[in-house]
């Protein structure tokens, strides 16, 4: 084993929540004086969902933004390998560290297993046992060809024990936790500027939503079932706009604000959080977005068949409502007891990462 040498990470990310991931972790990695390189796939390409995000979190620019841009899962998942296989041999790092479960995430690990490189796997062990989802087969690919699999919660390392990867397993907490927790102490203090129109600052007067994923985007009467649920709320629905889900229904001639729904653009993470803590709940389909409101004491409907966050659930702050029955504002309404139990970490989580980092080098 080696101990506490200088180690040269290259981290892939590629998509906004991986960002945020990114986010403790490099300041982690700096500050026990070890060298980390960032690469950006462009996976998320335009300025309001990268840039910005690296701004706001603090990140330094990529060394690397290889500028993929957005393409079939295919095409794009290639592309990434092409520019990613060049760039590992160039950088040598001690270890690839790859985030969550885009095909970024799958990239990098197939680049780096290929030439024999070092790969490690932040918040490994999450399965939503739906195999339609493209996130599900990142994931578990991903686990399997790691080396070191820095799992979340227990239950994520129980998956993994089951798999017959328990060998590889360190259970470090969710690194979300800790840019959560932090964002949300900063953000009470000076509140972010919100976007032009949004509500005054007012607390359990709207709902927080967001609505990426292909089974609720690309069916035309899926998606209109959708919004006509979010439009139904007695309160106002502050609807986050992906460019995927705007092109989606433009598309499919879906008129996006009706009823309660007022359309805004994605929001920085810190304006993400002061608007989650002063909500009345979310309605998603995003799977951080679903720990985020938990972790900000917000409840939560999930337009899924399932989470990966199943201690949320357990917990009684998460509905699962695939069939979108649940009523909005009656959900959100009831009354929910604090849970006296941490799942998701302390928030020293990035800490407790780049130990296992470390410690993982024979």
């Amino acid at each position: 084993m080696r101990g506490r040498s200088r180690v040269k990470v290259l981290s892939v990310v590629g998509a906004r929540p991986q960002f945020v991931k990114l986010a403790p972790v490099h300041r982690a990695l700096v500050a026990a004086g070890h060298e980390h390189v960032i690469v950006h796939t462009g996976q998320h390409y335009d300025h309001d969902m990268s840039d910005v995000f690296f701004q706001d979190l603090g990140i330094p620019e990529p060394a690397q933004n290889l500028a993929v841009g957005s393409a079939s899962h295919g095409r794009q998942t290639a592309q990434m390998l092409d520019g990613l296989e060049e760039t590992f041999l160039r950088h040598a790092p001690e270890w690839v560290l790859v985030y969550g479960d885009t095909n970024s995430t799958l990239a990098a690990a197939v680049a780096a297993v290929k030439i024999h490189q070092p790969l490690a796997h932040l918040e490994a062990g999450l399965r939503s046992f739906n195999r339609r989802m493209p996130e599900e087969h990142n994931r578990v690919l991903t686990d399997h060809a790691a080396d070191l699999l820095l799992a979340p919660t227990e239950v994520a390392c129980r998956h993994l024990e089951r798999e017959g990867l328990g060998d590889r397993t360190v259970l470090v907490g969710d690194v979300m936790t800790d840019v959560c927790l932090e964002t949300r102490t900063n953000v009470m203090a000076a509140p972010p500027v919100m976007p032009q129109g949004w509500p005054a600052d007012e607390t359990d007067t709207y709902v927080v939503s967001t609505i990426h994923r292909q089974e609720n985007t690309d069916d035309p009467d899926r998606l209109a079932l959708v919004i006509s649920h979010l439009a139904g709320s007695r309160r106002q629905v502050l609807l986050l706009a992906h460019p995927r889900l705007r092109a989606k229904a433009r598309d499919l001639g879906i008129n996006l604000e009706q009823g309660a729904i007022r359309v805004f653009d994605p929001l920085s993470y810190p304006q993400l959080v002061s608007a989650v803590v002063r909500s009345a709940g979310v309605v998603t389909d995003s799977g951080g977005l679903q720990k985020e409101a938990f972790l900000l004491g917000a409840p939560c409907i999930t337009l899924r068949t399932e989470t990966e966050w199943v201690e949320t659930v357990e917990l009684g702050w998460n509905t699962i409502d695939p069939e979108c029955r649940t009523p909005i504002d009656q959900e959100l309404d009831r009354h929910r007891d604090r849970p006296g139990v941490a799942p998701y970490g302390l928030g020293d989580a990035a800490q407790r990462t780049v130990t296992a980092l470390e410690q993982g080098l024979m």
